[in-house]
């Protein structure tokens, strides 16, 4: 990962039936970030299986969804509605029990 590349989590469970468009407003009004800067925004449902991540490179919108085949995701305890993850977090949530 580039040392500029910003991941931000959002902690509460979302409905994965939400779009591109709808995650984007999500960031920006709820979360209150610019969709638009470098950076990845994570996303789980109520189980944390699958994941989506959302980011914007330079010439639109991506969304990846990536589902775990046997383990979930370990994500930090609530407090508050999003947070930063430094890279090494973010390897810690992807390793298995």
């Amino acid at each position: 990962m580039a040392d500029d590349l910003r991941v931000y989590l959002h902690r509460e469970p979302i409905d994965f039936r939400a779009g591109i468009n709808s995650l984007a407003i999500l960031v920006e009004q709820s979360m209150g970030l610019n969709p638009f800067e470098r950076a990845v925004f994570a996303f789980c449902n109520r189980r944390r299986h699958p994941d989506e991540l959302l980011f914007f490179d330079r010439s639109g919108f991506v969304l990846i969804l990536k589902a775990l085949t046997e383990d979930k995701f370990r994500w930090p305890p609530r407090q508050g509605l999003w947070c930063r993850l430094r890279c090494e977090a973010i390897a810690l949530a992807a390793r298995r029990h």
